[in-house]
Protein backbone atom coordinates (compact mmCIF):
# COMPACT_ATOMS: atom_id res chain seq x y z
CA UNK A 1 0.00 0.00 0.00
CA UNK A 2 1.25 3.52 -0.85
CA UNK A 3 1.62 6.16 1.87
CA UNK A 4 1.30 9.74 0.60
CA UNK A 5 4.14 12.14 1.33
CA UNK A 6 4.33 15.89 0.81
CA UNK A 7 5.45 16.93 -2.65
CA UNK A 8 8.80 18.62 -2.08
CA UNK A 9 10.13 18.32 -5.63
CA UNK A 10 12.05 21.25 -7.04
CA UNK A 11 14.75 21.66 -9.64
CA UNK A 12 18.15 21.75 -7.91
CA UNK A 13 20.58 24.54 -8.84
CA UNK A 14 23.28 23.81 -11.39
CA UNK A 15 26.41 22.74 -9.55
CA UNK A 16 29.61 24.72 -9.88
CA UNK A 17 32.62 22.84 -11.17
CA UNK A 18 34.27 22.99 -7.74
CA UNK A 19 31.26 21.27 -6.16
CA UNK A 20 31.32 18.56 -8.80
CA UNK A 21 35.04 17.96 -8.19
CA UNK A 22 34.48 17.88 -4.42
CA UNK A 23 31.78 15.25 -4.94
CA UNK A 24 34.01 13.20 -7.24
CA UNK A 25 37.14 13.19 -5.05
CA UNK A 26 36.24 10.03 -3.03
CA UNK A 27 36.20 8.15 -6.33
CA UNK A 28 40.02 8.13 -6.16
CA UNK A 29 40.38 5.87 -3.08
CA UNK A 30 37.21 3.93 -3.93
CA UNK A 31 38.69 3.10 -7.34
CA UNK A 32 41.85 1.89 -5.66
CA UNK A 33 39.67 -0.88 -4.19
CA UNK A 34 38.10 -2.10 -7.42
CA UNK A 35 41.11 -3.04 -9.56
CA UNK A 36 43.19 -4.57 -6.74
CA UNK A 37 40.32 -6.73 -5.51
CA UNK A 38 39.76 -8.32 -8.92
CA UNK A 39 43.24 -8.16 -10.46
CA UNK A 40 46.00 -7.65 -7.88
CA UNK A 41 44.58 -9.47 -4.85
CA UNK A 42 44.04 -12.81 -6.67
CA UNK A 43 47.55 -12.60 -8.12
CA UNK A 44 49.13 -11.63 -4.78
CA UNK A 45 47.34 -14.30 -2.75
CA UNK A 46 48.23 -17.01 -5.29
CA UNK A 47 51.73 -16.09 -6.50
CA UNK A 48 53.17 -14.44 -3.37
CA UNK A 49 51.23 -16.02 -0.50
CA UNK A 50 51.00 -19.43 -2.16
CA UNK A 51 47.25 -20.05 -1.92
CA UNK A 52 45.80 -22.22 -4.67
CA UNK A 53 44.11 -20.66 -7.70
CA UNK A 54 40.89 -22.60 -7.05
CA UNK A 55 40.71 -21.62 -3.35
CA UNK A 56 41.21 -17.92 -4.09
CA UNK A 57 38.59 -18.05 -6.84
CA UNK A 58 36.17 -19.80 -4.49
CA UNK A 59 36.84 -17.29 -1.70
CA UNK A 60 36.12 -14.31 -3.92
CA UNK A 61 33.03 -16.02 -5.30
CA UNK A 62 31.75 -16.37 -1.71
CA UNK A 63 32.24 -12.66 -1.25
CA UNK A 64 30.16 -11.95 -4.35
CA UNK A 65 27.41 -14.30 -3.18
CA UNK A 66 27.32 -12.26 0.04
CA UNK A 67 26.81 -9.21 -2.16
CA UNK A 68 23.67 -10.81 -3.59
CA UNK A 69 22.05 -10.22 -0.18
CA UNK A 70 24.09 -7.25 0.96
CA UNK A 71 23.54 -4.94 -2.02
CA UNK A 72 19.70 -4.99 -2.11
CA UNK A 73 19.48 -4.42 1.66
CA UNK A 74 21.83 -1.44 1.54
CA UNK A 75 19.99 -0.06 -1.49
CA UNK A 76 16.70 -0.29 0.39
CA UNK A 77 18.24 1.38 3.46
CA UNK A 78 19.77 4.13 1.31
CA UNK A 79 16.31 5.15 0.09
CA UNK A 80 14.48 4.77 3.44
CA UNK A 81 17.17 6.39 5.62
CA UNK A 82 16.21 10.08 5.96
CA UNK A 83 18.30 11.80 8.66
CA UNK A 84 18.39 15.60 8.92
CA UNK A 85 21.88 15.77 7.37
CA UNK A 86 20.69 14.00 4.21
CA UNK A 87 20.08 10.39 3.25
CA UNK A 88 22.91 10.22 0.67
CA UNK A 89 25.65 12.05 2.55
CA UNK A 90 24.95 10.45 5.95
CA UNK A 91 25.08 6.79 4.90
CA UNK A 92 28.14 7.48 2.76
CA UNK A 93 29.96 9.10 5.69
CA UNK A 94 29.06 6.26 8.08
CA UNK A 95 30.50 3.64 5.72
CA UNK A 96 33.99 5.11 5.45
CA UNK A 97 35.64 3.77 8.67
CA UNK A 98 34.70 0.13 7.99
CA UNK A 99 35.83 0.40 4.37
CA UNK A 100 39.18 1.94 5.31
CA UNK A 101 40.01 -0.63 8.01
CA UNK A 102 38.94 -3.61 5.89
CA UNK A 103 41.12 -2.42 3.02
CA UNK A 104 44.17 -2.27 5.26
CA UNK A 105 43.57 -5.77 6.62
CA UNK A 106 42.98 -7.35 3.21
CA UNK A 107 45.87 -5.62 1.44
CA UNK A 108 48.38 -6.11 4.29
CA UNK A 109 47.85 -9.70 5.48
CA UNK A 110 50.07 -11.20 8.18
CA UNK A 111 52.51 -14.06 7.66
CA UNK A 112 50.90 -17.49 7.39
CA UNK A 113 47.62 -16.10 6.10
CA UNK A 114 44.95 -18.61 5.03
CA UNK A 115 41.92 -18.54 2.77
CA UNK A 116 39.78 -17.78 5.84
CA UNK A 117 41.51 -14.39 6.20
CA UNK A 118 40.73 -13.57 2.58
CA UNK A 119 37.07 -14.54 3.04
CA UNK A 120 36.59 -12.71 6.36
CA UNK A 121 38.12 -9.39 5.40
CA UNK A 122 36.76 -9.70 1.87
CA UNK A 123 33.25 -9.83 3.37
CA UNK A 124 33.94 -6.81 5.59
CA UNK A 125 35.36 -4.84 2.70
CA UNK A 126 32.39 -5.78 0.55
CA UNK A 127 29.98 -4.54 3.22
CA UNK A 128 31.78 -1.23 3.71
CA UNK A 129 32.44 -0.65 0.02
CA UNK A 130 28.80 -1.28 -0.90
CA UNK A 131 27.56 0.99 1.88
CA UNK A 132 29.81 3.72 0.45
CA UNK A 133 29.30 3.15 -3.26
CA UNK A 134 25.49 2.94 -3.43
CA UNK A 135 24.71 6.27 -1.73
CA UNK A 136 27.71 7.83 -3.49
CA UNK A 137 26.38 6.77 -6.91
CA UNK A 138 22.79 7.74 -6.09
CA UNK A 139 24.08 11.10 -4.82
CA UNK A 140 25.73 11.81 -8.17
CA UNK A 141 22.71 10.65 -10.19
CA UNK A 142 20.43 13.05 -8.30
CA UNK A 143 22.72 16.10 -8.40
CA UNK A 144 21.69 16.83 -12.00
CA UNK A 145 18.33 16.34 -13.68
CA UNK A 146 19.19 17.04 -17.32
CA UNK A 147 20.36 14.50 -19.92
CA UNK A 148 23.82 15.97 -20.57
CA UNK A 149 24.41 17.32 -17.06
CA UNK A 150 24.39 13.77 -15.78
CA UNK A 151 27.07 12.81 -18.29
CA UNK A 152 29.15 15.77 -17.06
CA UNK A 153 29.00 14.66 -13.42
CA UNK A 154 29.66 11.03 -14.38
CA UNK A 155 32.59 12.18 -16.51
CA UNK A 156 34.31 13.96 -13.61
CA UNK A 157 33.65 11.07 -11.24
CA UNK A 158 34.94 8.43 -13.62
CA UNK A 159 37.98 10.51 -14.59
CA UNK A 160 38.98 10.61 -10.91
CA UNK A 161 38.09 6.93 -10.66
CA UNK A 162 40.73 6.30 -13.30
CA UNK A 163 43.24 8.45 -11.39
CA UNK A 164 42.65 6.18 -8.40
CA UNK A 165 43.08 3.17 -10.62
CA UNK A 166 46.45 4.46 -11.82
CA UNK A 167 47.53 4.92 -8.19
CA UNK A 168 46.41 1.35 -7.51
CA UNK A 169 48.62 0.14 -10.34
CA UNK A 170 51.66 2.33 -9.73
CA UNK A 171 52.18 1.67 -6.01
CA UNK A 172 52.20 -2.15 -6.01
CA UNK A 173 54.41 -2.44 -9.07
CA UNK A 174 56.77 0.42 -8.21
CA UNK A 175 57.38 -0.74 -4.63
CA UNK A 176 57.20 -4.47 -5.28
CA UNK A 177 54.28 -6.76 -5.87
CA UNK A 178 55.86 -9.94 -7.15
CA UNK A 179 57.91 -12.44 -5.14
CA UNK A 180 60.83 -10.20 -4.31
CA UNK A 181 62.59 -9.28 -1.11
CA UNK A 182 60.11 -6.45 -0.60
CA UNK A 183 57.00 -8.59 -1.15
CA UNK A 184 57.15 -11.24 1.55
CA UNK A 185 54.09 -12.06 3.67
CA UNK A 186 53.76 -9.53 6.48
CA UNK A 187 56.32 -7.17 4.92
CA UNK A 188 55.67 -3.65 3.65
CA UNK A 189 55.10 -4.61 0.01
CA UNK A 190 53.36 -2.49 -2.62
CA UNK A 191 49.86 -3.80 -1.96
CA UNK A 192 50.29 -2.99 1.75
CA UNK A 193 51.35 0.58 0.94
CA UNK A 194 48.26 0.91 -1.25
CA UNK A 195 46.14 -0.24 1.70
CA UNK A 196 47.74 2.41 3.91
CA UNK A 197 47.08 5.12 1.31
CA UNK A 198 43.40 4.14 1.02
CA UNK A 199 43.13 3.95 4.82
CA UNK A 200 44.25 7.60 5.03
CA UNK A 201 42.73 9.09 1.87
CA UNK A 202 39.21 7.66 1.96
CA UNK A 203 38.07 9.40 5.20
CA UNK A 204 39.81 12.65 4.21
CA UNK A 205 38.42 12.95 0.67
CA UNK A 206 35.07 11.61 1.83
CA UNK A 207 34.87 14.43 4.37
CA UNK A 208 35.57 17.02 1.65
CA UNK A 209 32.72 15.62 -0.44
CA UNK A 210 30.29 15.58 2.49
CA UNK A 211 31.13 19.15 3.53
CA UNK A 212 31.23 20.88 0.13
CA UNK A 213 28.66 18.98 -1.96
CA UNK A 214 24.97 19.62 -1.31
CA UNK A 215 22.41 16.94 -0.61
CA UNK A 216 20.22 16.57 -3.74
CA UNK A 217 16.52 17.34 -3.64
CA UNK A 218 14.19 14.38 -3.29
CA UNK A 219 11.34 14.05 -5.80
CA UNK A 220 9.22 11.49 -3.96
CA UNK A 221 5.45 11.94 -3.77
CA UNK A 222 4.74 8.53 -2.25
CA UNK A 223 6.48 5.82 -0.28
CA UNK A 224 6.05 2.32 -1.68
CA UNK A 225 5.92 -0.92 0.22
CA UNK A 226 8.51 -3.55 -0.71
CA UNK A 227 6.24 -5.62 -2.94
CA UNK A 228 5.01 -2.62 -4.93
CA UNK A 229 8.55 -1.27 -5.17
CA UNK A 230 9.86 -4.51 -6.70
CA UNK A 231 6.94 -4.64 -9.10
CA UNK A 232 7.75 -1.17 -10.42
CA UNK A 233 11.40 -2.10 -10.83
CA UNK A 234 10.53 -5.25 -12.80
CA UNK A 235 8.17 -3.27 -15.07
CA UNK A 236 10.85 -0.72 -15.90
CA UNK A 237 11.79 -2.15 -19.28
CA UNK A 238 14.55 0.38 -20.11
CA UNK A 239 16.18 -0.57 -16.80
CA UNK A 240 15.89 -4.30 -17.50
CA UNK A 241 17.55 -3.86 -20.89
CA UNK A 242 20.26 -1.60 -19.50
CA UNK A 243 21.15 -3.83 -16.54
CA UNK A 244 21.33 -6.89 -18.80
CA UNK A 245 23.61 -5.08 -21.25
CA UNK A 246 25.70 -3.69 -18.42
CA UNK A 247 26.15 -7.14 -16.91
CA UNK A 248 27.24 -8.63 -20.23
CA UNK A 249 29.65 -5.79 -20.94
CA UNK A 250 30.93 -5.95 -17.35
CA UNK A 251 31.61 -9.66 -17.79
CA UNK A 252 33.40 -8.87 -21.05
CA UNK A 253 35.60 -6.34 -19.23
CA UNK A 254 36.01 -8.39 -16.06
CA UNK A 255 37.48 -11.48 -17.73
CA UNK A 256 40.43 -9.71 -19.41
CA UNK A 257 40.93 -7.52 -16.32
CA UNK A 258 41.29 -10.63 -14.16
CA UNK A 259 43.56 -12.39 -16.65
CA UNK A 260 45.63 -9.36 -17.73
CA UNK A 261 48.63 -10.04 -15.49
CA UNK A 262 48.68 -13.74 -16.38
CA UNK A 263 48.29 -13.06 -20.12
CA UNK A 264 51.25 -10.68 -20.20
CA UNK A 265 53.62 -12.77 -18.07
CA UNK A 266 52.66 -16.25 -19.31
CA UNK A 267 51.68 -15.63 -22.93
CA UNK A 268 53.76 -12.63 -24.03
CA UNK A 269 56.81 -13.29 -21.89
CA UNK A 270 58.32 -10.56 -19.68
CA UNK A 271 56.53 -10.17 -16.30
CA UNK A 272 58.18 -6.77 -15.80
CA UNK A 273 55.97 -5.37 -18.59
CA UNK A 274 52.76 -6.03 -16.66
CA UNK A 275 52.78 -2.84 -14.60
CA UNK A 276 53.66 -0.42 -17.44
CA UNK A 277 51.10 -1.99 -19.81
CA UNK A 278 48.35 -1.88 -17.20
CA UNK A 279 49.25 1.73 -16.41
CA UNK A 280 49.15 2.59 -20.13
CA UNK A 281 45.69 1.00 -20.46
CA UNK A 282 44.13 3.07 -17.67
CA UNK A 283 46.03 6.22 -18.62
CA UNK A 284 44.41 6.01 -22.06
CA UNK A 285 41.03 5.49 -20.38
CA UNK A 286 41.38 8.95 -18.81
CA UNK A 287 41.87 10.37 -22.30
CA UNK A 288 38.77 8.46 -23.39
CA UNK A 289 36.47 10.23 -20.90
CA UNK A 290 36.16 13.56 -22.82
CA UNK A 291 35.69 11.59 -26.05
CA UNK A 292 32.82 9.75 -24.38
CA UNK A 293 31.06 12.94 -23.28
CA UNK A 294 31.55 14.43 -26.77
CA UNK A 295 30.18 11.30 -28.44
CA UNK A 296 27.17 11.33 -26.10
CA UNK A 297 26.30 14.83 -27.29
CA UNK A 298 26.91 13.92 -30.91
CA UNK A 299 25.16 10.53 -31.13
CA UNK A 300 23.21 10.13 -27.89
CA UNK A 301 24.46 8.21 -24.88
CA UNK A 302 23.25 4.71 -25.76
CA UNK A 303 24.36 4.81 -29.40
CA UNK A 304 27.78 6.22 -28.49
CA UNK A 305 28.22 3.36 -26.03
CA UNK A 306 27.31 0.82 -28.73
CA UNK A 307 29.88 2.28 -31.14
CA UNK A 308 32.55 2.04 -28.42
CA UNK A 309 31.71 -1.60 -27.61
CA UNK A 310 31.84 -2.54 -31.30
CA UNK A 311 35.24 -0.86 -31.68
CA UNK A 312 36.50 -2.73 -28.60
CA UNK A 313 35.50 -6.05 -30.17
CA UNK A 314 37.55 -5.23 -33.25
CA UNK A 315 40.53 -4.19 -31.13
CA UNK A 316 40.45 -7.32 -28.94
CA UNK A 317 40.13 -9.80 -31.82
CA UNK A 318 43.86 -10.08 -32.73
CA UNK A 319 45.11 -10.42 -29.11
CA UNK A 320 45.27 -14.28 -29.01
CA UNK A 321 47.23 -14.26 -32.26
CA UNK A 322 50.12 -12.26 -30.79
CA UNK A 323 53.34 -14.23 -30.48
CA UNK A 324 55.69 -14.33 -27.52
CA UNK A 325 57.48 -11.03 -27.01
CA UNK A 326 55.10 -9.00 -29.20
CA UNK A 327 54.73 -6.24 -26.63
CA UNK A 328 54.35 -3.46 -29.21
CA UNK A 329 51.30 -5.09 -30.76
CA UNK A 330 49.75 -5.64 -27.36
CA UNK A 331 50.57 -2.06 -26.30
CA UNK A 332 48.57 -0.80 -29.31
CA UNK A 333 45.64 -2.95 -28.22
CA UNK A 334 45.96 -1.48 -24.72
CA UNK A 335 45.86 2.06 -26.11
CA UNK A 336 42.72 1.50 -28.20
CA UNK A 337 40.81 -0.54 -25.62
CA UNK A 338 41.88 1.88 -22.89
CA UNK A 339 40.37 4.82 -24.78
CA UNK A 340 37.16 2.84 -25.20
CA UNK A 341 37.07 1.95 -21.51
CA UNK A 342 36.34 5.64 -20.88
CA UNK A 343 33.02 5.12 -22.69
CA UNK A 344 32.19 2.06 -20.54
CA UNK A 345 32.82 4.05 -17.36
CA UNK A 346 30.99 7.28 -18.20
CA UNK A 347 27.99 6.42 -20.37
CA UNK A 348 26.20 3.52 -18.60
CA UNK A 349 25.94 5.36 -15.22
CA UNK A 350 24.64 8.45 -17.02
CA UNK A 351 22.02 6.31 -18.78
CA UNK A 352 21.17 4.68 -15.44
CA UNK A 353 20.23 8.07 -14.01
CA UNK A 354 17.80 8.54 -16.92
CA UNK A 355 16.34 5.07 -16.37
CA UNK A 356 15.58 5.94 -12.74
CA UNK A 357 13.41 8.80 -14.04
CA UNK A 358 11.16 6.20 -15.68
CA UNK A 359 10.50 4.66 -12.28
CA UNK A 360 10.13 8.00 -10.48
CA UNK A 361 7.56 9.22 -13.01
CA UNK A 362 5.65 5.94 -12.85
CA UNK A 363 5.80 5.09 -9.13
CA UNK A 364 6.01 8.53 -7.54
CA UNK A 365 9.00 7.59 -5.35
CA UNK A 366 12.61 8.47 -6.15
CA UNK A 367 14.48 5.23 -5.40
CA UNK A 368 17.97 5.77 -6.77
CA UNK A 369 19.46 3.66 -3.98
CA UNK A 370 17.50 0.57 -5.01
CA UNK A 371 18.53 0.99 -8.63
CA UNK A 372 22.20 1.52 -7.88
CA UNK A 373 22.09 -1.49 -5.56
CA UNK A 374 21.03 -3.59 -8.54
CA UNK A 375 23.72 -1.83 -10.56
CA UNK A 376 26.37 -2.56 -7.94
CA UNK A 377 25.36 -6.20 -7.71
CA UNK A 378 25.49 -6.60 -11.50
CA UNK A 379 28.96 -5.01 -11.50
CA UNK A 380 30.29 -7.33 -8.82
CA UNK A 381 28.74 -10.45 -10.29
CA UNK A 382 30.12 -9.68 -13.73
CA UNK A 383 33.61 -9.07 -12.34
CA UNK A 384 33.36 -12.16 -10.16
CA UNK A 385 32.79 -14.21 -13.29
CA UNK A 386 36.39 -13.49 -14.19
CA UNK A 387 37.54 -15.13 -10.95
CA UNK A 388 34.93 -17.64 -9.87
CA UNK A 389 34.26 -19.09 -13.32
CA UNK A 390 37.32 -18.46 -15.46
CA UNK A 391 39.95 -19.50 -12.90
CA UNK A 392 38.55 -23.01 -12.36
CA UNK A 393 38.06 -23.46 -16.12
CA UNK A 394 41.65 -22.48 -16.84
CA UNK A 395 42.84 -24.82 -14.09
CA UNK A 396 40.84 -27.59 -15.80
CA UNK A 397 42.70 -26.90 -19.06
CA UNK A 398 46.04 -27.20 -17.29
CA UNK A 399 46.92 -23.54 -16.77
CA UNK A 400 48.98 -23.13 -13.57
CA UNK A 401 50.49 -19.68 -12.83
CA UNK A 402 52.82 -21.14 -10.18
CA UNK A 403 54.48 -23.41 -12.75
CA UNK A 404 57.58 -22.16 -14.51
CA UNK A 405 56.56 -23.73 -17.80
CA UNK A 406 52.93 -23.55 -18.90
CA UNK A 407 51.32 -26.23 -21.05
CA UNK A 408 50.43 -25.36 -24.65
CA UNK A 409 46.81 -26.25 -23.99
CA UNK A 410 46.70 -24.08 -20.86
CA UNK A 411 48.26 -21.07 -22.59
CA UNK A 412 45.90 -21.41 -25.54
CA UNK A 413 42.92 -21.51 -23.20
CA UNK A 414 44.29 -18.42 -21.44
CA UNK A 415 44.55 -16.50 -24.72
CA UNK A 416 41.04 -17.44 -25.86
CA UNK A 417 39.49 -16.66 -22.48
CA UNK A 418 41.33 -13.33 -22.35
CA UNK A 419 40.16 -11.92 -25.69
CA UNK A 420 37.63 -13.95 -27.66
CA UNK A 421 35.20 -14.93 -24.90
CA UNK A 422 34.59 -11.24 -24.01
CA UNK A 423 33.78 -10.38 -27.63
CA UNK A 424 30.70 -12.62 -27.59
CA UNK A 425 29.43 -10.92 -24.42
CA UNK A 426 29.99 -7.43 -25.85
CA UNK A 427 28.11 -8.27 -29.06
CA UNK A 428 25.13 -9.41 -26.99
CA UNK A 429 25.24 -6.13 -25.03
CA UNK A 430 25.29 -4.14 -28.28
CA UNK A 431 22.19 -5.99 -29.51
CA UNK A 432 20.33 -4.98 -26.35
CA UNK A 433 21.33 -1.30 -26.44
CA UNK A 434 21.32 -0.44 -30.16
CA UNK A 435 17.64 0.64 -30.26
CA UNK A 436 17.38 1.70 -26.62
CA UNK A 437 14.16 3.73 -26.24
CA UNK A 438 15.32 6.42 -23.80
CA UNK A 439 16.96 9.31 -25.65
CA UNK A 440 17.26 13.01 -24.78
CA UNK A 441 13.74 13.92 -25.90
CA UNK A 442 12.19 11.09 -23.87
CA UNK A 443 14.23 12.06 -20.80
CA UNK A 444 13.07 15.70 -21.02
CA UNK A 445 9.46 14.53 -21.15
CA UNK A 446 10.03 12.35 -18.07
CA UNK A 447 11.55 15.24 -16.09
CA UNK A 448 8.57 17.44 -16.99
CA UNK A 449 6.22 14.77 -15.63
CA UNK A 450 8.26 14.38 -12.44
CA UNK A 451 8.63 18.09 -11.69
CA UNK A 452 5.10 19.25 -12.57
CA UNK A 453 3.14 16.49 -10.84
Amino acid sequence: MDTRLPDTSRRPPVLARGQIIAYALPAIPLAALTLPLYVLVPTFYTETLGLSLASVGFALLLVRLFDAVNDPLIGWAADRFRPRFGRRRTLFALSLPLTAVSTLMLFWPPAGVTTAWLVAWGLMLSLGYTAALIPFSAWGAELATDYHGRARIAGWREALTLVGTLVAIALPFAIGFDQTANAQPGGLHGLAVLGIVVFAALPLLGAIAVIFTPEPSEHSRTRLDLRTSLAHLARNQPFVRLIAAFFLNGLANGIPATLFLYFVSERLGPPDARGPLLFLYFLCAIAGVPFATWAARRFGKHRAWCYAMLAACLAFAPAPLLGEGNLLGFALICVVTGLLLGFDLVLPPAIQADVIDVDTADSGEQRSGAYFAAWSLATKLSLAGGVGIVFPLLAGFGFDPSSNVGSVQGLTALAIAYAWAPIAAKLAAIALMWNFPLDEAAQIELRNRIETT
